[in-house]
């Protein structure tokens, strides 16, 4: 459950637009990756925080994408040069941020959920991801090294689709889609494991399929957190009128909320099979114990007239006939088998067997 538990907006007594990180350390230091293209030309460098956005090809787009977000002076120093406001640097270092956008004249804010399986535990992991557009250039910020974004390198420097031949807005778009679409691939993980659960459920369920459902649940409600502020953003991306996103950029944003609404769907209908499973757990369980019972009672009914028998010859009577009758022992014997077959057969009449 600590997942779900996001950390303080802000240190108390501070003032807004302080820069202070707020969220987990994953490496010492903070790494800049630089990849500037045109339609022509590709370079890809290491540049230091204060010139990463200075242009060097002719009409191009510069792509900047920082990966740990815990030091300041190299935070502020980015928004410096590329004039972001200080709330929107905040916003970046907090990392519990709940997604959303921010517009103002020189540039377009927004964070977001990435979501990725865990390669040791197949849990969802999450990190938040901070997009800012300006008008030649884009800046992703990233809390640790690993991302979803090779699929849009590589399309870059292959020069694959229309990405080197469109503007910074498209790039924008670009990487907004490639965390959208591998909601899809987690999504994808968690069904496998909810019809392998179901399978499991209805044939021969068992407490371990309890503690599956309990923990796909968990999984569904976690990203159901970090999906669903996400439509509400994209949905302002496609209606949005920002001077920084050109019309024929426009629809493909369109295409990412209805993406999103279709995750949202899926994850639903996850939650909802989910909340039938344990319905069918539930069931099993109780059926596998009315059936118990009724083997014991039909035991325990056998056993009645006996017991019957066997505490009434054992009392210990001096005057007793059949004690002293040379046949008495196998005759009760007999008597007990006679009444157990009569037993057995009236059940069975009655279908109680």
């Amino acid at each position: 459950m600590a997942r779900f538990v996001r950390p303080a907006r802000k240190s108390l007594g501070q003032p807004p637009g302080s820069l202070v990180h707020v969220g987990k350390v994953y490496s010492r230091e903070t790494t800049l990756a630089r990849i500037e293209y045109n339609a022509t030309a590709v370079e890809e460098t290491s540049p230091a925080a204060g010139d990463s956005l200075r242009p060097a090809l002719p009409e191009s787009v510069v792509w900047l994408d920082v990966d740990g977000v815990h030091d300041a002076s190299i935070i502020e120093s980015i928004g410096a040069s590329a004039d972001i406001h200080p709330l929107v640097l905040e916003d970046v270092m907090h990392t519990g941020e709940r997604p959303k956008l921010e517009e103002s004249a020189s540039s377009l804010f927004v964070s977001l959920r990435m979501l990725k399986l865990s390669a040791a535990t197949q849990e969802v992991e999450d990190e938040q991801v901070s997009l800012v557009l300006g008008p030649s250039w884009v800046i992703s910020f990233q809390e640790r090294q690993g991302d979803v974004f090779d699929a849009v390198r590589e399309r870059i420097r292959t020069g694959h689709g229309r990405i080197r031949r469109s503007g910074a807005d498209y790039l924008f778009y670009s990487l907004l889609d490639a965390v959208v679409d591998h909601y899809f691939v987690v999504l994808e993980s968690i069904g496998d494991r909810v019809e392998t659960v179901y399978e499991r459920v209805t044939h021969n369920p068992s407490r371990l399929d309890l503690d599956d459902i309990r923990r796909l649940k968990r999984e569904l409600l976690f990203m159901r957190k970090a999906v669903w502020p996400l439509r509400e953003v994209q949905s302002r991306l496609e209606h949005g009128d920002s001077s920084l996103i050109r019309p024929d950029t426009a629809p493909y944003f369109r295409d990412v909320y209805d993406h999103t609404v279709q995750i949202l769907d899926a994850i639903e209908t996850f939650r909802e099979m989910l909340t039938s499973l344990m319905d069918v757990y539930l069931s099993s369980v109780a059926n596998r114990t009315n059936e118990v019972m009724k083997v014991l009672t039909m035991i325990t009914t056998l056993f009645i007239p006996l017991s019957f028998l066997a505490g009434l010859y054992g009392m210990n009577f001096r005057f007793m006939p059949e004690l002293e009758w040379k046949y008495g022992y196998y005759a009760l014997l007999a008597a007990m088998a006679a009444i157990s077959a009569a037993m057995l057969v009236y059940f069975k009449r009655k279908k109680w067997l």
